[in-house]
């Protein structure tokens, strides 16, 4: 051990505050004269030489530095016999100035040399000038001493790594260098491949990265696959399989090749890897104690139920990668032939099941767009010829043992991956047949269908990752693959306009070879047109269909909607009708989406509430995952209409995760914009401006109109709830007016019933009552039309307000108030109606008739506490404090300081100290300027304050 001459200076680390925070917590003790130990343990190449650098580094200035690196594999350390004399060498190095010890790979060490510094530095007690850093591998070679365990690097700290490997960061150092050659300018997609590669560990990124050109890491050449750079990294994990024994080494290349069938993160069937181990001849009781029992594998493997996962990813690919080859083809070549003999036994069961029964074969159903997908010209529809029909997996694990490029089983896996099997197994599938061939057309095809079922699986970084291997477009039909998965990625994470452009490119592309994928394609676009609010961009996706081949249902579900979208209202409502009786009789997901889209077009919520949960259960009964955002979205927002804010809320919630489990950015924003409106009933306020921030920072950047209009009117609403009606107006005017501001055209018409309360209640009646007219004539004209069971209710309810705003049909409020409760009562829906005795009972107060006033306003403080509806509740007991409605009920949260002042002096208070002028806590109340300046003295004089400001700082945190 020699004194360190070679240390560098330090380079950034990225995503180790938390490990940097512990060795300077180490380093100051020492500095105090109180040392101590550490192994830093991780895997190699996460770091932990980095991290010895940086603690030599800061300790140089304080005292001396010993760095021991790992010796050559014939020259052990010369490291003092015993314990005793090392201890004793370093006490006396660290006697003038305090001394650290780093001990770099010492895991590699020769046991005598390892054994030495282990005990001596499970010696350094109390009072000892000196620590001693160990960089190892987390196996047991260090057991029993204070370790920090290093994991993987996070997601933003690979990502600051890779834009600092590739110069698109700023910062001075890392843990690597900057690449010569590479000026910024990384492809998105080669960037979350190279981050999905590198599974975190940063010398591993450093090497794919190099491996690169400066055209891959552009995109402007497709990757090669597999990437190249990891040798290094695998070869270093590879080094403890060495000292294994063998029965464990057999056990973990079984583990490692059986991962290979399964999607990421899946692990291997330990049932499979028992068959796998007893045909090679490992021990039954070493099988059971490792795969079912508590036996060790020296931090491999971890089970986890009838699952064996590696403990880390890059485990099992140093395992394949050091395995000889012919060991390795011989491994997948077993586990393919026991997986297709569970298959045969599978199939035999089956069969004689079938044969046992006299039930008559299934009727075909009704075709739907999705049924039936005509293969691309020269893809095998089936095996060839004399070939049994292998399981999916087993046809995976023979690609694995190919050793290089075989047409006729890239056929196979191509022809097997077809719907019984999970969209993740079959894009894997693709991926290797594609990695099987040669041709450059087939390849690119096969690794775009790849992409497009990983795109399906919600595994939208995988497809994109598939798809920059297709190449440039070789003007064959087959290419219109790719432009059609770059559509279905866009019309999830990306703008909607480039969605619906890429899908009708696509559409031209693919009509004559495959019309299932270009009915996809054009529904695709008609989507992206509909969220955007484009409708001529929706009918020119509509009008390309061509619904002949379709059943009645389709036909009339795209007629409908084209319809409506031209103002043919009636005729196109007539058409929708037709598609919801036959989706009662399918189980078929986007059957079931389309035809709750139809019922809510027409108004019909309860039957949009029943259709969503159907198609919510057929999609997690079959899949696929990507569509399971869309399914919670769909039921969460036709909840909403229909009043159910709380299971509104709960679907939305458990999308917004399954969105972002799947990278949907944009299903996030619809799903953000559903718990605003939620929030903007329940409260707290605070949420719903939160989700509407989230809703309206992601739905301008990728034009989506259709969420930006829902969290826009959901903030307006939760303005009303808390009196600020001016500011509610001022959201919403721009949604429900004509104009190129106006908001996306499936939602005006609901938020017009809001507009207008806002607009009156802020005193806008008068100066607005041209639009007002306009806005509520429109409506009237929408509920002739639609189903909604609230829109009469609302209408009258409009119509009530506008009559307060002229002396002259003042009267006529109450037979309006009174027509909006009765249509309340037959329709149901507490928050609504309660909406309507809160301002039937604001509207008889300010007209001096407060013992009237009451009723309602009791009945709308108890509906609104009914369906938890807070911060109206609280708007409902101001109201009836005002009244001179007292009880608990109604009493405010904290007396404090109000305590001495009327319900109506303590509304007055309330609003002042948050800032409201005179004139704005008039129309927040009802009341005019003069008696809220009348009680606004007596407040003052009972308080004994003279200005707004010590009020303010009266009512401040004790009673806000």
């Amino acid at each position: 051990m020699t004194s360190s001459t070679t240390v560098h200076s330090p380079l950034r680390l990225y995503g180790r505050s938390g490990e940097l925070t512990t060795l300077e917590g180490l380093l100051a003790r020492l500095w105090q004269g109180d040392g101590g130990s550490l192994v830093l343990a991780a895997p190699p190449g996460l770091g932990r030489t980095a991290l010895l650098h940086e603690a030599a580094a800061a300790h140089r200035p304080r005292g001396p530095v010993l760095y021991a690196t790992s010796p050559d594999a014939c020259v052990p350390h010369t490291l003092p016999g015993t314990p005793e004399a090392l201890l004793a060498r370093l006490r006396e190095r660290g006697a003038a100035r305090p001394l650290l010890v780093c001990a770099d790979d010492a895991h590699a060490w020769d046991p005598a040399s390892r054994t030495t510094l282990g005990l001596a530095a499970r010696r350094l007690g109390a009072g000892s000038r000196v620590a001693v850093l160990i960089a190892a591998d987390d196996g047991p070679a260090f057991a029993g001493l204070p370790a920090l365990r290093l994991g993987p690097l996070d997601e933003d700290a690979a990502a600051a790594l890779l834009d600092r490997l590739t110069g698109g960061g700023g910062g001075a150092g890392s843990h690597g260098r900057r690449l010569p050659g590479v000026t910024g300018g990384l492809d998105p997609v080669v960037r979350a491949e190279l981050l999905r590669e590198a599974a975190g560990n940063p010398r591993l990124l450093t090497a794919l990265t190099r491996r690169l050109t400066p055209d891959q890491l552009a995109g402007r050449t497709p990757l090669p696959c597999p990437l190249p750079g990891a040798e290094g990294v695998l070869a270093a994990h590879a080094d403890r399989l060495d000292g294994l024994p063998a029965h464990t080494r057999a056990l973990l290349l079984l583990a490692a090749a059986a991962q290979e069938h399964e999607p990421a993160g899946a692990g291997a069937d330990a049932l499979l890897l028992l068959r796998a181990g007893t045909r090679t001849g490992l021990p039954r009781d070493f099988l059971d104690g490792v795969l079912f029992g508590s036996a060790a594998t020296d931090g491999f493997l971890q089970r986890a139920g009838s699952r064996v996962h590696f403990s880390h990813p890059l485990f099992a690919r140093a395992v394949l990668h050091h395995a000889p080859p012919a060991r390795r083809r011989a491994t997948h070549e077993l586990l393919a032939a026991l997986l297709a003999e569970t298959g045969e036994r599978a199939a035999a069961s089956s069969a004689g099941q079938t044969h046992s029964s006299d039930r008559p074969a299934p009727t075909a159903a009704p075709a739907e767009p999705s049924a039936g997908r005509p293969a691309l010209p020269g893809t095998p529809a089936e095996p060839p010829a004399g070939r049994r029909a292998l399981p999916l997996a087993a046809l995976v694990q023979l690609s694995c043992a190919a050793p290089g490029p075989d047409a006729v089983l890239a056929a196979r896996l191509e022809a097997a991956a077809t719907s019984p099997y999970p969209h993740g197994e079959r894009s894997s599938a693709l991926s290797r047949a594609a990695a099987l061939t040669t041709e450059p057309p087939l390849r690119s095809a096969r690794f775009a269908t790849a992409a497009e079922q990983a795109a399906l699986a919600g595994d939208p970084d995988l497809a994109r990752a598939l798809l920059a291997r297709t190449g440039p477009p070789a003007g064959e039909p087959r290419h219109g693959l790719a432009p059609y998965v770059h559509g279905l990625l866009a019309l999830r994470t990306g703008p909607a306009a480039d969605a619906h452009a890429a899908l009708i490119a696509a559409a031209a592309l693919l009509g004559p070879y495959d019309p299932r994928r270009a009915l996809d394609a054009l529904l695709g676009a008609a989507e992206a047109a509909w969220v955007a609010g484009d409708a001529p961009g929706y009918l020119e996706a509509m009008d390309r269909i061509d619904p002949t081949p379709y059943d009645r249902a389709f036909a009339s579900y795209r007629a409908g909607m084209c319809a409506v979208l031209a103002g043919r209202t009636e005729a196109g409502h007539a058409l929708l009708r037709h598609c919801l009786r036959p989706a009662e009789r399918t189980a078929e997901p986007a059957a079931l989406l389309r035809a709750g889209v139809a019922a809510l077009v027409l108004g019909e919520v309860a039957a949009a509430c029943r259709t969503g949960a159907r198609a919510l259960a057929a999609v997690r009964t079959a899949g696929p995952d990507a569509l399971l955002p869309q399914a919670l979205e769909h039921l969460a927002y036709a909840e909403l209409r229909a009043g159910l804010h709380a299971g509104a809320r709960a679907h939305a919630l458990e999308g917004l995760h399954a969105a972002r489990r799947t990278g949907q950015a944009n299903s996030s924003v619809h799903l953000h914009a559903v718990l605003a409106l939620a929030a903007s009933v329940e409260g707290p306020a605070e949420a719903c401006a939160a989700h509407c921030d989230a809703a309206l920072a992601g739905a301008g950047p990728h034009g989506l109109a259709q969420p930006a209009t829902l969290a826009t009117w959901a903030r307006a609403r939760a303005d009303l709830a808390a009196g600020r009606s001016d500011e509610a107006a001022a959201r919403l005017g721009p949604l429900v007016r004509p104009g190129p501001r106006q908001g996306h055209f499936a939602a005006r018409m609901l938020a017009v019933p809001c507009y207008v309360e806002a607009a009156v209640l802020a005193g806008r009646g008068s100066e607005e009552s041209g639009e007002l007219h306009a806005a509520v004539a429109e409506f009237t004209r929408w509920t002739a039309r639609t189903a909604d069971p609230q829109a009469p209710a609302q209408l009258a309810r409009c119509q009530a307000l506008l009559a307060t705003t002229d002396e002259s049909t003042a009267d006529e409020a109450d037979a309006r108030y009174a027509e909006a409760l009765a249509h309340h009562d037959r329709a149901g829906g507490d928050f609504e109606r309660a909406r309507t005795q809160l301002l039937y009972g604001q509207w008889l107060r300010r007209r001096r008739r407060t013992r009237e006033a009451r009723t309602p306003l009791r009945d709308a403080l108890v509906a609104f506490q009914r369906c938890s509806a807070r911060a109206w509740a609280e708007r409902a007991a101001g109201e009836l404090r005002a009244a001179g409605e007292q009880g608990p009920s109604v009493r405010p949260a904290t007396d404090g300081a109000l305590s001495a002042l009327t319900p109506q002096q303590q509304r007055i208070a309330r609003c002042v100290a948050e800032g409201a002028t005179n004139r704005e806590v008039a129309l927040r109340l009802s009341l005019s300027p003069r008696t809220v300046d009348h009680h606004l003295r007596n407040v003052f004089a009972a308080l004994s304050i003279r200005s707004r400001t010590e009020l303010a700082r009266l009512l401040g945190p004790e009673d806000p």
